[in-house]
């Protein structure tokens, strides 16, 4: 059987860029080379697309994506492909045809609906989530609006954008702290792995939080602290996705920051989590019902509080493209669920396929 063309895309423009390096090399590791032909792609930091035979051993170096071969992506959905700069710096170009791409991309530029809509154009099929739900979960306010409207159970919160801010920041200052009570977090609403995100304990350090969050985004989510324990739960499917057993995460820092998920090892990870047999099955089922809200598909990871005094259970958000190391909760989770690493890798790649001969039979305009 002759192998597909597996495009693995990493990297990016957001600040997630070096998770994605190490997501990306873990499945590409993984990935099954009877079947698959892998083409990586990285995507530098200022978002040049990158590819060639270099790219795969500077990646494995876990070094910067710089000075490398240059990729273009061809949007021709009767010929999808890329073409990689054949000489450094020269204008020789070839031609390498793609059958499916695996997006591992975080964060906005990537994770949000962009590359999605390119994949679509040029008609290759791809893992994880279309346009529609990368972009509505990539956006904090509009996937708990999503949620609240599918009757499940979300933390208190308020939003704003920066002319608002900048105009009634003393009106929306005391909003913020009688409505939402101290403390609560300041998030940018469009970003992942906790960056730009702060824990505000007196209102004097709400301005300097706002002004964080706002280097990363023009819209700002501020939520009231919920006490209690972090669980997440992982997805796995499409129009009937399935969840894992919900793991436990025990962060080293006050939350679980950019620092606690990456750069510090103290952080405790528990999977499968201990909790009662009916709070398991309520998370899981919140779980699919999550991952339907925002009408995901593939794979994502769905976090939660639940409440330590009253026992409540709270969505906080949905991740469609996950971490995706060997020790990433996502992996993980499948993993004390039944479902190894390498197998998951192929099962995300298969629905990929799938989702596309499906939607690919579907009418786009009234028959003649």
């Amino acid at each position: 059987m002759e192998r597909k063309n597996v495009a693995v895309l990493f990297g990016g423009r957001s600040g997630e860029h070096v998770v994605s390096l190490k997501s990306a090399r873990a499945i590409m590791e993984a990935i099954d080379e009877e079947r698959y032909a892998i083409i990586p792609v990285g995507i530098s930091r200022d978002g040049t697309w990158l590819s060639g035979e270099e790219v795969w051993e500077r990646l494995r170096e876990q070094g910067d994506l710089s000075a490398l071969p240059r990729a273009v992506m061809l949007t021709d959905p009767l010929r999808p492909g890329l073409l990689i700069e054949g000489t450094r710096g020269g204008l020789s170009w070839r031609f390498v045809k793609i059958d499916l791409v695996f997006p591992v991309l975080h964060g906005p530029y990537g994770e949000d609906g962009t590359v999605q809509g390119l994949f679509e154009l040029a008609g290759i099929p791809y893992v994880g989530s279309g346009v529609l739900a990368s972009s509505v979960a990539m956006d904090k306010v509009v996937m708990k609006l999503l949620f609240q409207q599918h009757g499940l159970p979300v933390g208190a919160y308020l939003h704003f954008n920066r002319p608002r801010w900048q105009a009634e920041a003393p009106r929306l200052t005391g909003q913020i702290c009688s409505e939402l009570g101290l403390p609560l977090f300041v998030k940018p609403a469009n970003l992942g792995s906790s960056i730009g995100i702060s824990r505000v304990m007196e209102e004097g350090e709400l301005s300097a939080a706002v002004e964080e969050a706002l280097r990363y985004d023009d819209k700002v989510i501020v939520e009231a602290a919920l006490r209690g324990r972090e669980i997440e739960c992982s997805v796995l499917g499409d129009l009937e996705p399935r969840a894992s057993r919900p793991g436990e995460i025990i962060p080293s820092n006050e939350f679980y920051d950019y620092r606690a998920k990456y750069l510090d090892d103290r952080s405790e990870l528990i999977y499968p989590a201990r909790l009662a047999p009916d709070l398991e099955e309520r998370v899981r089922e919140y779980a699919c019902r999550a991952f339907r809200a925002v009408e995901a598909g593939g794979l994502a990871r769905v976090d939660f509080f639940v409440d330590t005094d009253s026992g409540s259970l709270y969505v906080n958000e949905i991740n469609t493209m996950p971490g995706f190391t060997a020790i990433s909760m996502y992996p993980k989770l499948w993993e004390v669920s039944g479902i190894g690493y390498r197998e998951l890798v192929d099962r995300l790649l298969t629905l990929a396929e799938e989702r596309f001969a499906r939607r690919g039979g579907l009418l786009t305009a009234p028959p003649e």
